[in-house]
C-alpha cells in the first residue's frame, strides 16, 4: 500500500507531463496557451515527477537503515546466549565468534544448531548458557515494541524468542535446557530470515 501511495504522484506527474508535452510537439499549435502556459506546465510536471521521486527514493532509503537498526538492536540482546552456546560448542583449537558474526550472521545460528544436534553439552556449559537467559529474559520482553515497529512477523518471531528463552532460563535437566536451546535458535533462525 506504502508503495502505492509513493508510485501513483509519480505516475500522474509522469502522465501529466508527457500528454502536455505531446501537445506542445504537435505541429501546426499557436498562441497565447501553447507559447507562454504549456512550457510551463510541462516543466511543472517534469520537476513534480523528479522531485517526488527523488524524496520517496530518500524516504524509503531512510526508513530501511532505520529499520535495520531496530532489528540489530534486536540482535544484539541475544549476543550473550549466542556467546555462551558459541563457547560451549567450540571445536578443538577453534577461535570463538567475533560480536559482529554474533549480531547479525545467520549463519552462524545454522552451524551452531548443526554442532548442538551432534555435540553433547557439559554442566558447567548448560549452566552458563542458562543463567545467561535468565540475565537477558526481562530486556528481551522490554524489545517487544521494538520488534513490532518492524513488523508483526518480527514481533511474533520475537515473542516466540522470548517463550524460548524463558524456557531456556527455568529449565531444570540436561534434556530441558538441549530442547529449549534448540528452539530458541529455530525461532532465531526464523526471525534472521524475515525482510525488512
Amino acid at each position: 500500500m506504502k508503495r502505492l501511495l509513493v508510485l501513483a504522484p509519480l505516475i500522474l506527474f509522469g502522465i501529466a507531463g508527457s500528454l502536455l508535452l505531446f501537445f506542445f510537439l504537435r505541429a501546426g499549435t499557436e498562441g497565447a496557451f501553447q507559447n507562454n502556459l504549456l512550457p510551463e506546465l510541462i516543466g511543472f510536471c517534469l520537476e513534480g515527477f523528479f522531485l517526488v521521486g527523488l524524496f520517496s527514493l530518500i524516504q524509503l532509503r531512510l526508513e530501511r537503515e532505520r529499520k535495520n537498526e531496530l532489528r540489530l538492536s534486536l540482535r544484539g540482546a541475544l549476543r550473550e546466549i549466542l556467546s555462551h552456546m558459541d563457547l560451549a560448542l567450540l571445536e578443538e583449537n577453534a577461535e570463538p565468534a567475533d560480536s559482529q558474526s554474533l549480531d547479525e550472521d545467520p549463519k552462524l545460528v545454522r552451524a551452531l544448531f548443526a554442532k548442538l544436534h551432534k555435540s553433547d553439552l557439559d554442566i558447567r556449559s548448560l549452566l552458563n548458557i542458562k543463567e545467561a537467559a535468565s540475565r537477558n529474559i526481562n530486556t528481551m520482553h522490554d524489545l517487544i515494541p521494538v520488534a513490532a515497529q518492524l513488523s508483526a512477523d518480527h514481533m511474533r518471531w520475537w515473542l516466540a524468542l522470548a517463550e524460548s528463552v524463558r524456557r531456556l532460563s527455568e529449565a531444570t535437566d540436561k534434556p530441558g535446557v538441549d530442547f529449549a536451546a534448540q528452539k530458541f535458535l529455530m525461532n532465531l533462525g526464523e526471525f534472521d530470515m524475515l525482510s525488512l
